[in-house]
């Protein structure tokens, strides 16, 4: 029915942390959801403290973080004086009776050294004939390798590295990682890299590890604390310095985290992700001097690069759902500096995800979201992930915006500056995608599902916009090029605020080609069966009436529909998807689908 806004007075509350005592070099601070308050103190040390600890009742938390070095010394200046020189005599008498062991020949217990073998062999062997000639000199022995380390090979995937936390993912491996990838960033003359992490429970304590690995491979590390995967992206090109991680889990459930990886401006994929694993499992890692550790906030930098940019010609309202997910300490913010009126509705981040799971892609998550738009008279809603690089759109109506629909729209946008550009959409996307670039006097490219994959093709074809059925959006007009779901959000609201005959959001979306069609559907199979399944299943499924594309899976299209299955490469499932001109027609395709399928594998469990 309404809303209380309740702001508490912060004078009172700052005075008492500015009052606090703290050691020299160390430092203390505020935190709100995330977000930076107030700070006092030097650098301090990274360590266990890094997560915080939460202020019962609120949103806030206190993290204390120690000198880097210190000594605990007493107020008194006798006692000071006492304990050095107890110190110093113990020191001596220690030094003395080190000596005195070292001396005394043999005398020593435990097992005999190398030096204690070779002088025992000397003592021992017989004097050497002098017709005797010299025995040939041993070759030296090879250095040993050090032995493999039990790694799980699934974690690697195509374009990024997933898994669950305490079982596949450890702090261990994040550490061997972090030293993974600081190797490869040596080889390639790179010296410094930004880390950040979602808002998963498990994040502060990888990021930690993370960030060892990659200064024991003599990275400089830039940790920008708990931030979008973007806002990682973001900084590799403010600080031009080309490489990041995000520490983060996407969309997966509670349990799971993972990394996602840029060396050299580059999103590692495939290929590059296997060559780490090989790194590890063979003990490949070196060990480099000069690694070093900062903290940097660039929040307030991201926003203000893109608000300094895009700007609604007419206020818009909008409700905002960000699942819980670290976007809900950053996009009413951006939204609001836009000139968007923000309801923003699960922002607390929380890596629980007590309330839906952050992933926009599925409907049933899209609920309450519909339910808010339409109860609070909001001109749209917008969805976030969990780490906020996908973005899911709702209309008043309640009808849910595919990305395949809202790409049509940024197509339009951007090839009226850019016209003849390439836009490039993966294989999910509706049959009516392009034609609508071609239209508007672009070039429409189809490509594999995955972020780094569009990436690497974009860089290639030097695309101006791209996009996936997933809800990743990469623009390289007027940005950088790397997927942001609060960035497309932006872009998003200032096409719809322009629109020349003033319509409602809800209209300019509704006008859009549209055919009937599924949101992804998914089946899930054991870890590894997917890609199993999908290999036998393009060698022996036969459409004779379709028109299929090996590319990624398997697509099929007709002229009045298409049908895909492909294996996914976040999780163990198949991902399907079907669209066509009308019910029937869809029907049609779908019926195709299903005797193939179930000729693989008669006890697959079909969603459709």
């Amino acid at each position: 029915r309404g809303y209380v806004w309740i702001d508490y007075p912060f004078t009172a509350m700052a005075a008492r942390f500015q009052s606090q005592d703290i050691a020299r070099g160390g430092r203390l601070e505020l935190r709100q959801q995330g977000l930076l308050l107030m700070a006092r103190g030097g650098a301090g040390q990274p360590g266990a403290q890094d997560a915080g600890l939460p202020v019962p009742g609120t949103a806030l938390s206190v993290r204390a973080l120690p000198p880097d070095r210190f000594v605990v010394l007493s107020d008194s200046l006798d006692t000071t004086l006492t304990w050095t020189v107890l110190g110093l005599g113990g020191g001596i008498i220690l030094l003395w009776l080190r000596r005195r062991a070292l001396g005394t020949a043999h005398a020593h217990s435990g097992a005999p050294t190398l030096t204690d073998v070779l002088r025992e062999q000397a003592l021992s062997a017989p004097a050497a004939s002098p017709a005797a000639p010299a025995p040939a000199a041993k070759p030296a022995a090879a250095p040993v390798a050090a032995a493999p380390i039990a790694l799980d090979r699934s974690i690697f995937r195509a374009y990024d590295i997933r898994g669950v936390v305490g079982t596949q993912l450890t702090k261990d491996v994040a550490r061997l990682l972090g030293q993974a990838i600081g190797n490869l960033m040596r080889e390639k003359n790179l010296g410094e890299i930004a880390v950040g992490r979602d808002g998963r429970l498990s994040g502060a304590e990888l990021v930690t590890a993370l960030g060892e690995g990659l200064r024991d491979a003599g990275c400089a590390v830039i940790d920008l604390g708990a931030v979008p995967t973007p806002l990682v992206y973001f900084a590799t090109y403010l600080l031009n310095i080309g490489c990041g991680v995000a520490v983060t889990g996407s969309h997966n459930p509670p349990e799971y985290n993972g990394f996602k990886i840029v060396v050299g401006g580059e999103t590692l994929s495939e290929d590059a992700i296997q060559d780490l694993y090989a790194r590890i499992s063979e003990g490949r890692l070196k060990r480099e001097p000069g690694g070093s550790l900062r903290r940097q906030d660039l929040g307030n930098d991201y926003i203000d690069r893109i608000a300094g940019d895009v700007q609604l010609e007419r206020p818009l309202k909008v409700v905002v759902d960000c699942g819980n997910g670290i976007p809900g300490a950053f996009a009413p913010q951006l939204l609001q500096a836009i000139g968007a009126e923000v309801i923003p509705l699960y922002c607390e981040v929380d890596g629980t995800f007590p309330n839906h799971h952050p992933d926009p892609s599925d409907p049933h998550n899209l609920a309450d979201l519909m339910l808010s738009v339409k109860r609070m008279g909001a001109d749209l809603g917008l969805a976030f992930d969990g780490d906020g690089d996908r973005l899911g759109v709702v209309t008043p109506a309640g009808e849910i915006i595919f990305p395949d629909r809202l790409l049509m729209l940024f197509a339009a946008d951007v090839l009226t500056r850019d016209p003849g550009a390439t836009v490039i959409y993966d294989v999910k996307c509706t049959g009516h995608l392009a034609p609508a670039i071609l239209r508007h006097g672009g070039v429409p490219l189809m490509w594999r599902t995955g972020h780094s994959l569009i990436k690497a093709k974009m860089r290639e074809t030097e695309a101006a916009l791209a996009g996936e059925m997933s809800g990743h959006f990469f623009f390289r007009e007027r940005w950088y090029g790397f997927d942001d779901g609060m960035y497309a959000a932006c872009r998003l609201l200032e096409i719809l605020a322009a629109d020349a005959e003033r319509r409602a959001p809800g209209a300019v979306l509704a006008a859009l080609p549209q055919d009937v069609s599924t949101p992804e559907l998914k089946i899930p199979l054991a870890e590894g069966e997917h890609y199993a399944f999908i290999e036998r299943f393009r060698a022996q499924a036969r459409f004779e009436d379709g028109r299929s594309s090996l590319l990624d899976g398997v697509r099929v299209d007709w002229p009045d529909g298409f049908g895909l299955v492909r294996a996914s490469n976040t999780t163990p499932v198949l991902v399907l998807r079907f669209a066509a001109d009308s019910a029937a027609a869809l029907a049609r395709i779908q019926a195709a689908f299903r005797a193939q399928l179930l000729a693989q594998q008669a006890d697959l469990k079909l969603p459709f």
